[in-house]
Order: C-alpha cells, then structure tokens, then sequence
C-alpha cells in the first residue's frame, strides 16, 4: 500500500478553496454589520432631530434633514439586503467547499487507518518470524 496519501494534493487545494471561502464569507458578514451599523446611525439621526419647532424656517430644515433621512434609511435598507445576498452565497459557497473538503479528508482518515493496520501486520510478521527463527535454532542444538 502507498505510505503517502494519494489524493493529498487535491485535498491541499481543496483546503485552500475552504480557506478562501471562508475569507470572502468573514468579509461579506462584516460587510453586513457594517450596513447595519449605518442603518442604526442614520436611525438614530432621524431620532435625535429637535422636536421644538419655533418658526417656519425650522420646520422647513426639520422636514428637509427627516425626508432625506428617509431616503438614506431606504437606500441602507437596499444596501444591507443586497449584502445579505451577497453573504447568504458566500455561506453556500464556503458550505460546498467544506464539503468538497470534508469527504476527502475521510478518505484520507481511512487511508492513515488502513496503513496503521498494514504496519502492524508487518509488523507482526517480523516478530513472528524471529520467534519462528529463535525457536528452530534453538531446537537444533
């Protein structure tokens, strides 16, 4: 039997597409607090606009910083669900790397296993034979 794994080239690539998908899925959720981080802000902004109105002229700038507040609040929202979307492929891609992974690191577990045994065996064999050996000669003495 092969002492060296023979799939454990493709595995090494398959570990590195893991690794990649993770990365790409790490940033795409961090892209993800970070729109809703925003969205808090701008929230918050909304919130903290001041509620005594004295004349006409604050009304006007209260009205204009809330209306454009709104829309920055709308386009957070398409934002943030277009990050989701972006983070929601990242976990399936990450997933199927795993995957793709995950069985040849299997394989890889049965190959260390059944080398183990042929060592063993081999192994066994060898203290047989002495034994054998020891056993004839001492015999024939």
């Amino acid at each position: 039997m092969q002492r060296r794994f023979a799939l454990a080239g493709l595995l090494r690539l398959r570990h590195t597409e893991q690794d990649r998908a993770a990365a790409v899925l790490a940033d795409a959720n961090t892209r993800v607090r970070e729109a809703a981080d925003a969205r808090m802000a701008a929230r918050r902004t909304l919130q903290d606009t001041p509620t005594t109105v004295e004349d006409a002229a604050t009304l006007s700038a209260v009205a204009a910083a809330r209306a454009a507040t709104r829309g920055m609040l709308e386009e957070l929202d398409a934002v943030a669900r277009s990050r989701r979307a972006d983070a929601d492929r990242a976990q399936e891609t990450y997933n199927a790397a795993r995957r793709s992974a995950l069985g040849l690191e299997k394989l890889e577990e049965q190959h260390g296993v059944r080398v183990a045994a042929e060592d063993l065996r081999t192994e066994q064999t060898a203290l047989d034979e002495i034994a054998a050996r020891r056993r004839t000669e001492g015999g024939t003495r």
